[in-house]
């Protein structure tokens, strides 16, 4: 049987076809707008993720044995706030994962109902981004749309509901709302009192491999599909990127350069770093995560690039980088603020180490050593917590620059994993669908079956240690930094 796996992206849906035995027969993308009203906005319309799903589905099965489709699901931008009405039509433009305008009210949960408390009820603090804090501004700034909610939901499951008629999140979506109790993978009726919403507003939650449901008659006949396929639950884009990379069981790792950037952590058994810097998270295999999470990662190559200085020949500039481990340029790639681990919407992408002797190429470089230095401040809160990681898989756009993930393993100081396929979300929102199905016993089943590396790229000594001292300046610079950031809003 063939299934599909549905990523909802910030600035495209990317669908794939696959087979049970893991072949990938076919791969679509379809872009949609996003929009940005103010400074730090983010925003999109969610007719749009629904439009160019369906016919994406449509342009997918061209082709191919229709028949053979048993189950669908997904992997989607996480945080993001969807709002519907009594009618179940949404009430107002989503507000991304990446938008910056609850300071105010994240500020609010953490200093005033506090960080303990937060981490007590859902394993968290509040971050800009998180969903929660976007329905306090609904709540302060929009009372007459908050007055009309009748559920809340996140962008992936908004697709579940337009295809299976079902209200549903998965548990790894959902940990990141900070409604969500992650220890015991329940709604926390706490954090509904606090943000004055009623828990029938919030969606049933599966495992992210258990089947919400059937695809929509309707649907199902106007996509030329069985109205028995499966519609699986799916997960958050970082969890379903994890499976995509065979990133389960207690212990592996997953670094994923997309537009965010994450480094992704499985772990078998609970667990909370003492100051939050990471997100604790429940992992779509079933058990849980701690994930250290950067708002602006291959975005920021492709802001230098496409906006600064203006080119698509991405490999042709990073040719032009020659000496690896020795940049006196450093840059801090904050583009959007900043989440782990330093929490702070109000920082900024920043050149330092500018002379008269600076290189396009030097600036070039500093652009992807100052992600692959922010990556590595997360790493080092694991590290912290006793978690020992001596190599990671790697994912996303950013993963198919070669001398990028040369930085990244000698930044790290740990061997880099590249699978044969770099599709993550879809890919293991299809290895979901196919769990949901029965083709597999469990995720780690389906991950072990699947996944296969093409790549192994190990940390050089000399290189390492260049980095090293680098790395050492690299992180002093935002403490420096972060009281003229407070000056620039």
């Amino acid at each position: 049987m063939n299934y599909i796996g549905i990523d909802l992206g910030t600035s495209a849906v990317k669908l794939l076809l696959m087979q049970g035995d893991g072949k990938i027969l076919k791969i679509v993308n379809r872009e949609y707008p996003i929009s940005f009203p103010r400074p730090g906005w983010s925003q999109q319309n969610p007719e749009d993720w629904y439009r160019e799903t369906v016919a994406g589905i449509q342009e997918l099965l061209q082709g191919s044995d229709k028949s053979q489709v048993a189950g669908i699901s997904f992997g989607g931008q996480m945080h993001g706030l969807v709002i519907l009405d009594d009618k179940d039509e949404v009430i107002r433009p989503a507000i991304l994962w990446n938008d910056g305008r609850t300071a105010e009210e994240s500020a609010y949960l953490n200093e005033e109902i506090g960080k303990e408390n937060l981490s007590k009820y859902t394993a968290n603090i509040s971050f800009a981004g998180f969903t929660a804090p976007k329905v306090l501004w609904i709540k302060k700034h929009e009372p007459e749309n908050f007055a009309r909610i009748r559920k809340i939901m996140l962008p992936k499951d908004y697709l579940a509901y337009r295809l299976s008629g079902v209200h549903c999140s998965d548990v790894s979506d959902a940990s990141g709302t900070l409604f969500f109790d992650v220890k015991n993978r329940c709604w926390s009726q706490e954090m509904c009192s606090i943000c004055g919403i009623q828990q029938e507003w919030l969606p049933k939650v599966f495992e992210s491999f258990e089947a919400v449901g059937t695809l929509k008659p309707e649907l199902a006949a106007e996509l030329g599909i069985s109205e028995k396929t499966v519609i699986a639950a799916g997960a958050g884009d970082n969890a379903a990127a994890a499976v995509g990379t065979g990133t389960v069981g207690d212990g592996t790792c997953n670094i994923s350069l997309g537009t965010s950037g994450t480094v992704f952590i499985s772990m078998d058994k609970f667990g909370v770093d003492a100051n939050n810097a990471l997100h604790s998270f429940d992992h779509a295999d079933g058990s849980y995560h701690l994930m250290g999470c950067m708002l602006s990662a291959a975005s920021c190559n492709k802001w230098w690039m496409d906006e600064i200085i203006g080119t698509k020949e991405y490999d042709k500039e990073q040719q032009e980088m020659k000496a690896l481990g020795e940049n006196h340029v450093y840059f801090l790639p904050y583009l959007m603020g900043e989440r782990s681990p330093h929490n702070d919407p109000d920082a900024r992408g920043t050149f330092i180490g500018l002379t008269m002797d600076t290189t396009r190429a030097d600036m070039t470089q500093a652009v992807l050593e100052g992600v692959a230095f922010a990556l590595r401040d997360s790493l080092e809160v694991a590290k912290s917590l006793g978690i020992e990681i001596t190599h990671t898989k790697i994912c996303g756009g950013g993963a198919k620059s070669p001398i990028w993930k040369k930085i990244l393993a000698n930044v790290l100081g740990i061997r880099v994993d590249v699978p044969e396929n770099e599709e993550g979300p879809s890919m293991g929102g299809a290895m979901l669908a196919a769990v949901s199905c029965g083709e597999y016993q469990s995720v780690e089943e389906a991950a072990k079956a699947i996944v296969k590396m093409k790549e192994v790229i190990e940390p050089e000594p000399e290189l390492t240690a260049l980095y090293e001292k680098r790395y050492q300046q690299f992180r002093k610079i935002y403490p420096a930094c972060r009281q003229l950031f407070q000056l620039l809003k």
